[in-house]
This record gives structure tokens, sequence and C-alpha cells, in this order.
């Protein structure tokens, strides 16, 4: 039986983000019962995921914050290297954002009690017809809610660190919900915490924000071309800023 998440990959080898998890996981479920609108939730997973970053000794560099607005909602996008991804982008993207997850992370102790109370989508994988649901229902929340998605479209972890081809639904989801698509490239996770490894190194690693694509007039039939142009971009990101130390 095979539920890998970043609580259980983590949980011999470094016990301090077991216990910060289990404090935050405790506290989210805890404010979820007086917050309707999941704003202290999201305050408390930001927490989390700082006191990741400063237990594992990381040092987050984020360009391109100008180019997006705290208030504002989008589909961000991103290449996904590594467990460390997610607690990079709650730490370092100012926005209120929610996030599509694996089944099984629902299902570990405090952390997917937070996932689940905090309003984060589950993704059926190998149900077709249940997936087409979920984005539907992930552009609603988004429209309704003003809140932003954080996507990442290879469908998991890249295990060469070569970016694999992405798979349509952030681009769906964005045309539905009537909200810009932001290209988000994450550099150096990879190496902090490399693919199968359980052991967090100190390093530095980067989140660069690339500018917003406008879904305004875009069609469903738009997905394929909006899904390339946010690949390229993507890429273009990765290979025009190197991370200095």
């Amino acid at each position: 039986m095979k539920r890998v998440s970043l609580l259980r990959a983590l949980l011999i080898t470094d016990p301090l983000i077991v216990l910060a998890t289990i404090v935050y996981g405790t506290a989210s479920l805890a404010v979820s019962f007086f917050d309707p609108a999941r704003r202290r939730q999201n305050a408390v997973e930001r927490a989390w995921a700082r006191a990741l970053l400063a237990v594992s000794g990381l040092k987050i560099k984020v360009e391109g914050l100008e180019k997006i607005t705290k208030d504002g909602s989008y589909v961000f996008v991103s290449n996904h290297l590594s467990y460390m991804d997610t607690p990079v982008a709650l730490a370092s993207i100012p926005v209120r954002f929610r996030f599509l997850a694996k089944r099984g992370l629902f299902q570990i102790p405090f952390l997917g009690w937070h996932l689940g109370r905090a309003g984060h989508i589950r993704v059926p994988r190998e149900d077709a017809r249940a997936a087409v649901k979920t984005m539907t229902l992930a552009a609603q929340v988004v429209r309704e809610e003003g809140i932003s998605l954080l996507i990442f479209p290879e469908g998991g972890r890249s295990r060469t660190g070569e970016m694999r081809d992405f798979k349509e639904g952030a681009a769906y989801i964005a045309i539905k919900a009537g909200v810009p698509l932001v290209p988000v490239a994450l550099k150096g996770t990879r190496e902090v915490l490399p693919f199968g490894s359980g052991v967090v190194k100190r390093g530095t690693v980067a989140i660069l924000i690339g500018d917003p694509i406008s879904t305004a007039q875009a069609s469903p039939h738009d997905r394929v071309r909006l899904t390339e142009e946010l690949r390229h971009r993507i890429v273009a990101l990765l290979e025009e800023h190197p991370i200095h130390a």
C-alpha cells in the first residue's frame, strides 16, 4: 500500500517537522470551528510552512511578487520537484490560496485533518469523470469565494528533475473561474529534499513568479494553448533566474 506524504517521508529523520505538523495541525483544527471563512486556518498553515522552513535551515528567495495583488484571485501553476514545494509556496506567496492534493494526504493524521477542514480539494487521480467534477468544483470555489488555487500540472513530483508534460486542468479551472493563470517556477527544492529522501538539507531555494496570463477572452477550447504557454513561461523563468546563495 503506497501512501507517501511529506509527514510520512520525514517521520523518522526529522522529528521537528513532525512536531511542527502536529502542533499546527491541532491549532488549525481548533480554529476551524470558529472560522467559516477559513482565514485563520490559512494563517495557521502559513505559520506551519514558515516553521518547517526555519527548522530545516532553508533560505528562500522570492522574485516577482509585484506582479500579483494580495487580494487578487489567480490559478498559480508551478513545476513540482519536492515535498518542500508546497511549504515554500505557502510561506512565500501572500495570497490566500488552496491547492489540489492527492487523496492519500487527507488520510494522514493532523495534516489530513487540516487539509479537509481548510477546504483544500481532493484529486481523484484514477477516475477521469470524477476529475472533471473536481475541476468544475475548484473553479466554482475560486469564483464564489474569491480565493486562488495552487496547482502542480505535472501530476506529481519529477523523479529526475526534468519538467514533464503539463495536464490541462489548471487552464480549464482558470477559464471556468474567469481568473488569470500565473506561472511559478521553483528552483532548488529538489536539492534540499531529493525524491525518495527523508532528510532535508540546508540550502537556498527560489520561487519565481511570472506575468499573469489573462483568461478573460478564453474558452475551454483554449486550454491546450494556454497550457503550452504556461509550460514555456516556467521553462523561461528557470533558465533566466539562477540561484545565488
